[in-house]
């Protein structure tokens, strides 16, 4: 099965979203967990999720990809700012429950002169303290571009933070192909040889989903500038190859590029005629 689907605003609810991802030709979506640039998060209502449930069997949707805020840092040098992290992700968590089975994406953060190894060690703590065992979502560390001090920007670094997680089964990998590229991956003309490097160091099992991005920038720029699919410097034959690699054909797929409900459906409709 083919699971794609796109960012999708909250504003009207769960069981809308659901509704709109479908209309769009998609079987699944992303949404932020709060306002991407601040700490409030709108209540669940019971309701409203339950209906959604109910659409995502009916419809055989894939898993839900739920995105942390930009805003949180868990690499933070400041007490503060890792602990506001602290209480807004362990909040996500526990309200991913109403959509049992899903993923839960964020940024690993910024060490800004922390040092990469204490804020390894410091999201490593968040996430031991905030797993449990009996959560049914897995946690989606992000592989980054390598702008500024970001932890992420290459494999060793998310293999670091995997092997100090104590739930293992809980915890995996969200690559983004905008941000692979302009960490410099050479996923253009070289994604077997990527995503070989990435099995030699973390292990290929740990990719749980995918975000679909082109760059507006040439690869190792480390500035992470998403553009439409097919759009920029990777190029659609690119998309070709990513959505159909044995590797990663039966992982869900996630446009994020700004864009209108109308430009994702036809990227969506567009990624379906490349998908074998």
């Amino acid at each position: 099965m083919f699971i794609i689907g796109s960012h999708l605003s909250t504003a009207k609810g769960f069981y809308n979203m659901g509704k709109t991802a479908l209309e769009m030709g998609g079987n699944t979506f992303q949404f932020f967990t709060r306002n991407p640039r601040g700490g409030a998060a709108k209540a669940i209502d019971p309701e409203d999720a339950r209906k959604l449930n109910e659409l995502r069997i009916e419809h055989n949707f894939g898993p839900l990809l739920a995105h942390a805020p930009y805003t949180l840092n868990p690499a933070s040098a400041k007490d503060n700012v890792r602990e506001f992290a602290k209480m807004a992700m362990e909040d996500d968590l526990k309200r991913m429950e109403f959509f049992p089975g899903s993923l839960y994406n964020f940024h690993p953060g910024s060490h800004v002169g922390l040092g990469v190894d204490e804020g390894i060690k410091e999201i490593i703590k968040l996430l031991n303290e905030i797993m449990t065992e009996d959560q049914s979502t897995i946690v989606l560390l992000e592989a980054m571009s390598g702008k500024g001090t970001e932890i992420g920007r290459n494999f060793e670094e998310l293999k670091q933070i995997l092997d100090g997680v104590k739930l293992q089964e809980k915890i995996g990998v969200c690559i983004d192909t905008c941000h692979l590229w302009e960490a410099g991956y050479d996923i253009k003309d070289d994604l077997d040889g990527v995503l070989e490097e990435f099995d030699k160091v973390v292990g290929i099992e740990k990719i749980k989903a995918v975000h679909l991005n082109d760059s507006k920038n040439p690869i190792g720029a480390h500035k992470d500038r998403h553009e439409k699919i097919g759009e920029g410097h990777l190029g659609e034959e690119t998309f070709r190859k990513i959505i159909n690699h044995p590797s990663l054909k039966d992982l869900g797929f996630y446009l994020e590029t700004p864009n209108e409900i109308e430009g994702y459906a036809k990227k969506i409709a567009l990624l379906k005629t490349l998908r074998d």
